[in-house]
């Protein structure tokens, strides 16, 4: 790419998206396409659900030139047509809603489809595991990954920042020499993108993503840190999304405990109960503040000093954590 095309790219992305997003929304509202509070939302007025009708295409479609200049490993255009399907199911769950095991089902096929469109020398423990034994792990953390940013997507401007954090994270390994070149344009197109949606998702949200864009880019995202593992960078993968990682996780876990059925909807997650005392908009930037110490951490991994960052990545998240269930008890 030319290198005004490269510094222009970026930005006109997420004016085009940010635009885009104008009518869409328009369009939902006439549609009656609306998120209505309930006694499990986070959000106190109906509020137009769809944002990945605009923002996945866009992703997709730029990833696909991508794909077309060879700038992007192994079989790419399974994972995008992938990411299509799920596009489309999600949707038709938004509308009218699907059986949580249909779901589940085919975002499970979809991340079968990624594992097997990875390059043929790609391994995620560098030789320690048998191929067979990477690609379960790798299986279980992608689908994992895709859930859970569906599943914390409950606040204005979580999303965005979550996956423009890691994204960021991802182009500025690239830009150290520390990731391929095409796998950070990748990821900056897809910050971009990001930053175009958080214009309208940002406290007080216009829009929000719906299961239409945080599912298939929940998994578009795990594909860029399953390649990144390729490289040798598995703490990479652990620490850039430690924070989604931990609070999905953990509140999956002491939902179990307590007998709860974990596919319906709730106000548990941690960055849920923090609402108690916080605006939406004053936890997702304690969130961007961490997520930008984790990006430091990944840096710090990513160059050598392994046990550093994950140890850094462990307490930035702890802290956090600790300090959204602070924040559930008001003063």
């Amino acid at each position: 790419m030319h290198p005004l095309g490269f510094l222009l790219l970026p930005p006109l992305v997420t004016l085009v998206v940010a635009l885009l997003l104008w009518p869409l929304r328009w369009i939902l509202v006439r549609r009656a396409v609306l998120d209505r509070p309930n006694e499990r939302s986070s959000h106190a007025v109906p509020t137009p659900r769809g944002g990945g009708l605009v923002l996945v295409p866009v992703v997709l479609l730029l990833w696909t030139g991508l794909m077309r200049h060879e700038a992007l490993p192994g079989q790419p255009g399974m994972v995008l047509l992938a990411a299509l399907v799920l596009l489309l199911v999600s949707f038709l769950d938004d509308l009218r809603g699907l059986p949580a095991g249909l779901r589940f089902g085919l975002h499970l096929l979809a991340v079968v489809a990624g594992l097997l469109a990875l390059p043929a020398d790609w391994t995620l423990t560098q030789g320690l595991l048998p191929r067979w034994a990477d690609l379960v792990l790798a299986g279980f953390a992608w689908l994992w990954l895709t859930e859970l940013t569906n599943f914390m997507d409950g606040i204005d401007g979580i999303s965005g920042v979550e996956l423009g954090s890691v994204a960021f994270g991802l182009v500025l390994l690239a830009a150290l020499g520390l990731l391929a070149p095409g796998q950070g344009l990748a990821a900056l197109l897809l910050l971009a993108a990001m930053l175009g949606f958080l214009a309208w998702n940002w406290s007080p949200a216009a829009l929000f993503l719906g299961d239409v864009g945080s599912v298939p880019l929940g998994f578009l995202t795990g594909w860029l840190l399953l390649l990144a593992c390729g490289q040798g960078l598995w703490p990479v993968a652990l620490i850039l999304p430690a924070y989604y990682w931990a609070d999905a996780t953990l509140t999956l876990l002491k939902r179990l405990a307590r007998g709860e059925k974990v596919w319906q909807a709730h106000r548990s997650h941690f960055y849920q109960r923090a609402l108690a005392s916080l605006t939406h908009g004053q936890v997702a930037g304690a969130i961007l503040l961490a997520d930008l110490g984790l990006v430091a951490a990944a840096v710090i991994a990513a160059d050598g000093r392994v046990w550093a960052g994950l140890g850094l990545a462990v307490l930035l998240t702890a802290g956090l954590l600790l300090w959204l269930a602070r924040r559930a008890r008001p003063a």
